[in-house]
């Protein structure tokens, strides 16, 4: 009885974890930050050495050059709405399903953060669909 005990209590640790309550509310502020491309709440969120990694892009930014990006993208987002759906954790890293709902076109993204301190370290976004389905 003890090992099964046991082997219970491990296959529960093992299992991907939902994310962690702290990390939900990071990752609200964050799209609510990336919509209204608010660079100062943007660059409050992210840690000084934060990475974004555009995988589709073959993109890999410093914080300064994501803010710096932010002309363009303020320009995009006008008309805009950002949906969102956290999926989990793996390795770390909180998963999130992302919709980008452009007044032309949607972008279904997966996008996973490493938040530390409530503080965004390191992002990762790739692009899944131009449809973003029920999300």
């Amino acid at each position: 009885m003890q090992t099964v005990r046991y082997l219970l209590i491990v296959a529960v640790v093992a299992l991907p974890l939902p994310c962690a309550a702290d990390d939900a509310s990071t990752l609200s502020a964050w799209y609510d930050a990336l919509i209204a491309a608010d660079r100062q709440r943007i660059g409050d969120l992210l840690t000084d050495d934060a990475r974004i990694h555009l995988d589709d892009l073959g993109i890999e930014q410093s914080k300064e050059e994501f803010l710096a990006a932010l002309d363009e993208w303020e320009e995009s987002v006008r008309g805009a709405d950002i949906r969102y759906r956290v999926d989990g954790e793996q390795d770390g890293m909180a998963i999130v399903a992302v919709c980008y709902e452009f007044p032309g076109n949607q972008v279904l993204m997966n996008e996973q953060f490493r938040i530390d301190a409530d503080r965004i370290r390191a992002s990762v976004q790739s692009n899944v669909s131009d449809d973003c389905g029920d999300l």
